[in-house]
């Protein structure tokens, strides 16, 4: 396992602590060098972008953002669930953005699960998930499903802007989808 630089270790390059003692520490660093960058919560660029939750995602470098310039809102597979329709909402609504870009990406692990998750889940725990897993097999079917749900959003005010993609893991390379 290799870790960055500023991950504190102990003796033999054993790492110190909880991961997340690591990240309050990274924190205190970044912190210590930080200065107000004097924005609001509205975007700059007027987007939201929604997108899975993949470790393997950096979606500002992978888009050419910086900080300010978008909202993001990740989860498993990047779907749009009621959730997601709240945060948007809200994005539109109280923060003023206007497009929206949905982000699936290649070799999701939803992709590998099912709705049996959700039975599985109830045997161990003796309740059921009151959400679903969003589990899909086609993941170009699953952005357009993902498209049609915000367009046809009762809560959102701009619908005009908004476009699918697949992120390929392996080349960085977005393909857009067409949503007929």
């Amino acid at each position: 396992m290799t870790t960055p630089a500023s991950v504190p270790t102990g003796p033999e390059g054993a790492i110190r602590g909880t991961v997340t003692d690591r990240l309050v520490e990274a924190n205190e660093q970044y912190a210590a060098k930080f200065s107000d960058p004097g924005m609001d919560a509205r975007p700059v660029l007027g987007v939201a972008v929604v997108a899975c939750m993949d470790a393997r995602l950096d979606l500002h470098a992978a888009l050419g953002l910086q900080l300010g310039d978008c909202h993001t809102i990740r989860n498993a597979g990047g779907v749009v669930t009621d959730d997601v329709i709240r945060s948007l909402t809200i994005s539109q609504r109280a923060l003023g953005t206007r497009s929206v870009v949905l982000i699936h990406h290649t070799g999701c692990g939803l992709e590998s699960l099912t709705e049996e998750f959700r039975h599985e889940l109830e045997m161990e725990v003796g309740q059921r998930p009151a959400w679903a897993v969003e589990a899909f097999r086609d993941v170009d079917q699953d952005v357009r499903q993902s498209m049609q749900r915000v367009r046809t959003s009762p809560f959102l005010l701009h619908t005009d802007d908004v476009r699918g993609f697949v992120f390929d893991v392996k080349t960085g390379l977005l393909r857009e989808i067409d949503p007929a």
